[in-house]
């Protein structure tokens, strides 16, 4: 890595990680998008969305930034802010991950709520209409409105471009469905470099991006919550399938990786994991699987891997967690089993 003078600089390059292998040779691959600056994918598309609003003209010298958001989007946001010296304001609810919340604040950002303290419940409607709202108030305002944002997708071109440096080719890209943007932006540059995924989706139960009944769900910055629009992010063309998988699956997973093997990822990408191992054996031999891990599970210590925090909502289960771990166990890779062997 050469020496670098913005934080920006550091985006992308993120490592493979091989996770899971059958006897056919199939395999699943994690892109960790944790190690890039803020420790989510997100930053890459925040990137891009300013600097295509720069590009139209939609951001002068000194303008105001204003997004609603969960957390990860709003992180990367405060970065880029800061770095081109704007005003960011992040609409935001009590769902979102505390730590997140604390950094956006670090870095200069405005938090507005749009619920009162204790109700943590999920608000992406109810945010976006105060972000677009605000925005229209403020002549020097942009809202980056990420779900309908073109720019979303694009900022995403990259992680195709870095895993066909990594391996021959992806043959399943199967990830987490929040905007739709790492998922779908992902598949359509893969596509356009004519190496097409067969591209699997993976969102809560009580989504609605793939149909089905709406309702509550607590894993964060993935899904359409009932009443939220889903946004144009989502590329119903490029998607072959969509999956659900409930809270305790995915928490089960996250927690599960992580006493296994020392790796912390997310709910979502606990989800997206747990959908990808319950199926490994079902995709044609020889596979190359790819889930983008679109951040690390540090910032979920106070919730996905807080016991009581999980059990007061039933979503602890230790049985579950004990099913993730046969199915490590069972798709160990050879050089990890042979790395075990040596070390007893």
């Amino acid at each position: 890595m050469p020496l670098v003078t913005r934080v920006t600089d550091l985006i992308g390059r993120t490592p493979l990680f091989e996770l899971a292998a059958t006897s056919t040779g199939t395999r699943l691959l994690l892109k960790l998008e944790q190690f890039n600056p803020t420790g989510a994918a997100k930053i890459r598309m925040a990137r891009e969305m300013v600097l295509d609003a720069e590009r139209r003209g939609l951001l002068a010298s000194g303008g105001h930034i204003i997004e609603s958001t969960s957390g990860n989007t709003g992180l990367g946001l405060a970065v880029v802010a800061a770095e081109r010296g704007y005003r960011f304001t992040a609409v935001v609810d009590h769902h979102a991950c505390k730590d997140k919340l604390r950094a956006m604040r670090a870095m200069g950002a405005e938090l507005v709520y749009v619920a009162d303290d204790g109700d943590d419940n999920l608000a992406t409607s109810a945010r976006e209409d105060l972000a677009e709202a605000m925005a229209a108030e403020r002549p020097d305002a942009y809202f980056t409105e990420q779900h309908n944002n073109d720019a979303n997708a694009v900022g995403y071109y990259a992680v195709a471009e870095e895993l066909l440096e990594d391996v021959e080719r992806v043959d399943i890209l199967l990830s987490s469905v929040g905007t739709g943007g790492s998922l779908f932006g992902t598949a359509t540059r893969l596509r356009q470099l004519g190496r097409p995924a067969h591209v699997i989706g993976v969102e809560p139960v009580g989504s609605i991006a793939f149909g089905g009944e709406g309702g509550p769900y607590w894993q964060s910055g993935t899904g359409t919550p009932p009443g939220a629009t889903i946004g144009t992010a989502v590329d119903y063309s490029q998607l072959d399938e969509g999956v659900k998988v409930t809270d305790v699956a995915a928490f089960a997973t996250a927690r599960a990786v992580a006493a296994e093997l020392g790796l912390m990822i997310g709910g979502s990408a606990g989800g997206s994991v747990h959908a990808a191992l319950t199926r490994l054996e079902e995709f044609p031999a020889g596979s190359t699987v790819v889930t983008i891990v679109c951040d690390g599970g540090e910032k979920y210590l106070d919730t996905v891997f807080d016991d009581a925090w999980m059990a007061e909502r039933d979503l602890l289960d230790p049985a579950a967690e004990t099913e993730v771990r046969q199915l490590l166990h069972r798709y160990t890779p050879a050089s990890r089993r042979t790395e075990l062997v040596e070390a007893r």
